[in-house]
């Protein structure tokens, strides 16, 4: 029998079931009722950017898997970040963050978070968060680490400035265990419809001393720094130290379901080419876009991207490029003009062009030629 499109599956639920009851039941015979997971990129399938970054010191970034951003702030500690193939089972990659440069006094205002989640506003509406009938939140994930202790993770409301947190504990070193966090919905601040940050899931995995020796906020209520590293694993004090997760999962409810595989690795790559996108050769010539000499030193063509952006985007490139109108011209440089959340106009200086000529723009024998379009939060 096939996952429950057979309807008679769904009469012991159908009566006087709680939302949450009804979620249980539903997980359990095999039936979806929509994508559940408010996270994308939860599997760390995707990794536009690259599979690792190697020094990270001292700066903000999505240095492998999309949609998973680490901070490290004020000095301190280096990092390592992989798309790791370590994984639980039923599950193919991790998100790993490797301590690479040890720090055992860390300045007093440092942070490292790893931050998973970024949800826009406009998909937290649906948590009726401000009214009487605010959801739960129910945030599971698989964890390793070699430091073993309690964790704090923090649920931040970016649109209020609001947050409450919960300790978890990694009971065995250098094992994959999963971690199932509820929490209550908060009943006093609203999301609005907008395409801003709302919400998101960080652990404050090491931090200085402006930033411990507070508490867990138990319940939703004002953003409080001292708070934020109140119980931390401290993975910054030894180059032994990783923290390592996949399968990251935020649902509405107080039940956690099984964790939503994407129906493919393309379903997952298009939900991430919502906040960025990076377009590569892979070949030496690759084709990026066509379009016409407006004169011997300039062409236009229009880049267009797969899927609509959450806003504007910054658009970039790098490798390098020629333009083909018979002949081919080196790109001295390009820049994007009138930018929307759908494509670019290009703009590419060259030399010797042919006015009025059509033209290609490719890659110049360079397999690592790139465009890229970020509209993250």
């Amino acid at each position: 029998m096939t996952k429950a499109r057979n309807l008679s599956l769904l009469s012991t639920v159908e009566a006087g079931a709680t939302a949450d009851q009804t979620k249980a039941d539903l997980n359990a015979i095999g039936v979806s009722g929509g994508r559940k997971n408010l996270i994308i990129n939860g599997g760390m399938q995707v990794a536009q950017r690259g599979t690792s970054t190697t020094g990270n010191s001292n700066a903000v970034g999505f240095y492998a898997c999309d949609r998973v951003k680490l901070f490290n702030i004020n000095a301190g500690p280096t990092y390592t970040v992989t798309q790791d193939t370590s994984a639980p089972a039923g599950f193919v990659n991790s998100f790993k963050v490797q301590c690479t440069t040890a720090d055992t006094s860390l300045p007093a205002d440092h942070y490292t978070i790893l931050r998973t989640g970024l949800i826009e506003c406009s998909d937290m509406v649906q948590a009726q968060f401000g009214a009487s009938s605010a959801k739960s939140l129910t945030y599971s994930f698989w964890v390793k680490s070699n430091k073993t202790g309690n964790q704090l993770v923090m649920f931040v409301d970016h649109k209020n400035q609001k947050e409450i947190g919960q300790v978890f504990n990694i009971a065995v070193a250098d094992t994959w265990e999963k971690k199932v966090i509820t929490v209550i919905g908060n009943t006093g601040s609203s999301f609005d419809n907008s395409s801003s940050s709302g919400l998101t899931v960080d652990f404050y995995l090491a931090v200085g001393t402006n930033r411990s020796g507070g508490s867990t906020p138990t319940a939703w209520g004002n953003r409080v720094t001292i708070n934020a590293g109140a119980t931390n694993l401290s993975i910054a004090d030894s180059t032994a130290n990783y923290f390592q997760i996949t399968g990251v999962q935020l649902e509405l409810g107080s039940v956690a379901t099984d964790f939503e595989h994407a129906t493919s690795y393309g379903e997952t790559l298009a939900l991430c080419q919502r906040y960025y996108y990076k377009e590569k050769a892979r070949s030496a010539y690759k084709v990026f876009t066509s379009g016409y000499v407006g004169g011997s030193t300039v062409a236009y063509s229009h880049f267009t991207f797969p899927q609509t952006m959450r806003g504007t985007p910054t658009i970039s490139y790098g490798g390098a490029f020629q333009v083909i109108d018979g002949s081919a011209y080196v790109v001295t440089s390009m820049s994007f003009d009138h930018p929307t959340q759908d494509g670019s106009r290009v703009d590419v200086v060259s030399s010797g062009m042919t006015a009025k000529a059509g033209m290609l723009l490719r890659a110049a024998n360079d397999i690592n030629a790139f465009i890229a379009a970020d509209a993250e939060l």
